[in-house]
């Protein structure tokens, strides 16, 4: 049975897409060219148009360089945001381009120009046009990393925008299919961008939209899996504030820059939330940034095995060191900052160091 054929965001739809934002005093739209952040333009400026008093729009693309049509997109987008009424910028992303990790690369320098962006254009909000088949790759991706619940949970809505301080992340579109903004455009004949690299199997999403269609046919499509990221998103913020609840309960007074806990107390708290707050306390005093679930979880473990030997332990993870101190009454976890590691010898200054120490002997 074939799909049906999907139909235009109405404009009664997109007054409640952005219906949180009237109050704003300025919104930075994230716009590539692309279909959907292209929709994403054109909902936003025509519901702005229909307000009495509406946020300041900006239209910012970011241009990676990756790709020598981008300097194109870019300008066709500045056409199509003057023809609705509404600023745009190109901010383009320089320097030299990492031969490893360039998705991730690309992506945060994209969000931290966009929070540039943002603060000078005095915007509270970016907008992003992040859909509903967005959201199930990240969920089958990060299935397929062994994410847990905070990860499975996906993309929310709304969150602080990295590197914005004051400035919130809003995904709008999240609940709308791509194939609706797609026909929201054809509707219009609105032009828009197809960037090859959202085919290229040499990265992860690309190869997995791949795998969507079969998936759809077992019944797993993209709705389904973002009400599955839906659900384990309530679950997590109720787990979430239970672990908030308990860290008040559990933590007792430590040295300046240390987090530690009662260990008794902590002995009777449920391992999922015993974890969270081993987590949150690593990435409070670490160095080494976000803490890797699977490791996490090995460290908890260790520590346990101590725990109920009555054995001492230290470890560290993440530029972190965590000590289990005195007995089980009376006792602590202490989450304390590493001394940084010791980077090693170039091997040139090594021989070289070496050499004058033959040298003195021969003397």
């Amino acid at each position: 049975m074939p799909a049906p054929e999907a139909s235009s965001v109405t404009p009664v739809e997109a007054a409640a897409l952005f219906s949180d934002l009237i109050d704003a005093p300025a919104l930075v739209l994230a716009v590539s060219g692309g279909p959907d952040s292209t929709a994403l333009m054109v909902l936003a400026a025509r519901w702005a148009k229909a307000l009495k008093r509406a946020p300041v729009l900006t239209a910012v693309t970011i241009d990676h360089g990756l790709r020598p049509q981008s300097r194109h997109e870019a300008l066709d987008v500045a056409r199509l945001a003057k023809k609705l009424g509404i600023a745009h910028r190109t901010l383009r992303w320089t320097g030299k381009k990492p031969k490893t990790g360039l998705p991730q690369a690309a992506r945060n320098a994209r969000y931290r120009l966009l929070a540039e962006a943002a603060r000078k254009a005095g915007a509270s909000h970016v907008l992003t046009a992040h859909t509903l088949d967005d959201q199930a790759e990240t969920v089958i991706i990060r299935l397929t990393r062994g994410s847990g619940l905070t990860g499975l949970a996906a993309m929310a809505r709304i969150s602080a925008l990295a590197g914005g301080r004051d400035i919130s992340l809003l995904r709008p579109l999240l609940d709308i299919p791509k194939a609706r903004l797609i026909a929201t455009l054809q509707a219009e004949k609105i032009p828009f961008a197809d960037d090859p690299t959202n085919r290229d199997n040499a990265f992860t999403r690309a190869r997995l939209r791949g795998v969507m269609p079969r998936l759809a046919e077992e019944g797993l499509d993209a709705a389904r899996l973002a009400l599955l990221a839906r659900r384990l998103g309530r679950a997590e913020a109720a787990l979430a504030a239970m672990a908030t609840e308990m860290e008040a309960k559990m933590s007792v007074k430590s040295a300046p820059g240390t987090v530690a806990y009662d260990r008794a107390k902590y002995d009777f708290v449920p391992d999922e939330i015993a974890l969270r707050l081993l987590g949150r306390a690593i990435a409070a005093v670490g160095h080494e940034g976000p803490v890797e679930l699977g490791k996490l979880e090995a460290l908890k473990a260790a520590l346990d095995a101590a725990q109920n030997a009555g054995k001492p332990f230290r470890r560290s993870l993440a530029g972190a060191i965590v000590t289990l101190t005195g007995g089980k009454s009376g006792g602590k976890i202490v989450v304390e900052r590493a001394p940084p590691r010791r980077t090693a010898r170039p091997k040139s200054l090594t021989k070289a160091r070496a050499g004058r120490a033959k040298l003195k002997k021969t003397r």
